[in-house]
C-alpha cells in the first residue's frame, strides 16, 4: 500500500529538497511506501485532506483543528524550541517606525496562511486597524509579500517570522520590522492519520532518535531545525482552542 505525505505550503522553496530526503528516511523508518505530494497552496492541500488523500502531514496550526477533530489525526512531534510567530514589516524607505503610525485605508500584503495572518492583524490593533478598514492583498509566497512592499503596492506586510528570517540579506535590508508576536504556543507539527495510526509508536520513537545520529542530524538541518520533540495531546487541544478563539 502507498501512503501519502504532505507538508504545509508555507515553507520556502529551499526546504523542498530537505523534505524529499526526509521522505526517503521516513520510508525506511516505517518500512512502508510513502509518497510525498507537495501542494502549491493551502486551498488545494485542504481539499486533499478533506478528500482523504493525506495520511501524514507536517501541518500548520490552522489546519490542526480540522485534522484532529474532523479527520482523526494524531500529533506526533514538533520541531524543538520553535514556534510560529508573525512579523509586521514595511518598506524601510517609507520612514514608518511603529505600528501606531499606520492609518486606516492602507493595503496589507499577506499569504493565505490564516494563523499567521490572524496573528498579524492582532499586531495591527494598536493602530485601530481591522479587516473592515484595510485592503488585504493575498500573495502566493512571502517573497511576493516583500515584492508588494518594494513596488509600493502595499504599505504593510505580514510575514511568518521564520520565513522572514530566510529572506535574503538584500531583501531584508530593504524592510523594517515594526513588531513581532510572542505567543510561543503556536507551532507546526507532524501529524499521523488513521490509516497509519498503527505506526504511531514506531514513528514517534524514530523521530525522537533522529538527532542521535550524524545522518539524522543532517536531514534535520535540511528541514531547518535540530531536533524533534514529542507533542502532548493536551497541548495540541490548547493550541487548537487558542487558534479557534483568535480566528473568531
Amino acid at each position: 500500500m502507498i501512503y501519502n505525505f504532505t507538508v504545509s505550503p508555507d515553507f520556502g522553496p529551499e526546504k523542498l529538497p530537505g523534505w524529499y530526503i526526509f521522505n526517503t528516511w521516513l520510508q525506511k523508518a516505517l518500512g512502508e511506501t510513502v509518497h510525498l505530494e507537495v501542494y502549491p497552496d493551502f486551498k488545494s492541500q485542504r481539499e486533499a485532506i478533506k478528500a482523504g488523500k493525506v495520511d501524514l502531514i507536517y501541518a500548520n496550526p490552522y489546519d490542526a483543528s480540522m485534522l484532529v477533530r474532523e479527520k482523526g489525526f494524531i500529533s506526533l512531534a514538533k520541531p524543538k524550541s520553535k514556534s510560529d510567530e508573525a512579523i509586521i514589516a514595511v518598506n524601510a524607505a517609507r520612514g514608518v517606525c511603529s505600528v501606531e503610525e499606520l492609518r486606516p485605508g492602507i493595503t496589507v500584503a499577506a499569504t493565505d496562511d490564516p494563523d499567521v495572518r490572524t496573528m498579524g492583524m492582532i499586531l495591527l490593533e494598536p493602530a485601530d486597524l481591522h479587516p473592515g478598514n484595510i485592503t488585504l492583498e493575498l500573495c502566493d509566497s512571502y517573497v511576493l509579500v516583500a515584492k508588494r512592499l518594494f513596488n509600493g503596492e502595499a504599505e504593510v506586510g505580514i510575514f511568518l517570522a521564520e520565513a522572514f528570517d530566510e529572506l535574503s540579506s538584500v531583501v531584508k535590508s530593504r524592510l523594517r520590522v515594526l513588531v513581532q508576536s510572542e505567543i510561543q504556543v503556536v507551532h507546526h507539527s507532524l501529524m499521523l492519520g488513521p490509516a497509519l495510526a498503527f505506526q504511531r509508536d514506531r514513528l514517534r520513537n524514530a523521530l525522537l532518535e533522529m538527532s542521535s545520529s550524524t545522518k539524522g542530524c543532517e536531514i534535520l538541518r535540511g528541514l531547518g531545525f535540530d531536533q524533534w520533540e514529542p507533542v502532548d495531546q493536551e497541548a495540541v487541544e490548547f493550541m487548537i482552542d487558542l487558534m479557534d478563539t483568535l480566528l473568531v
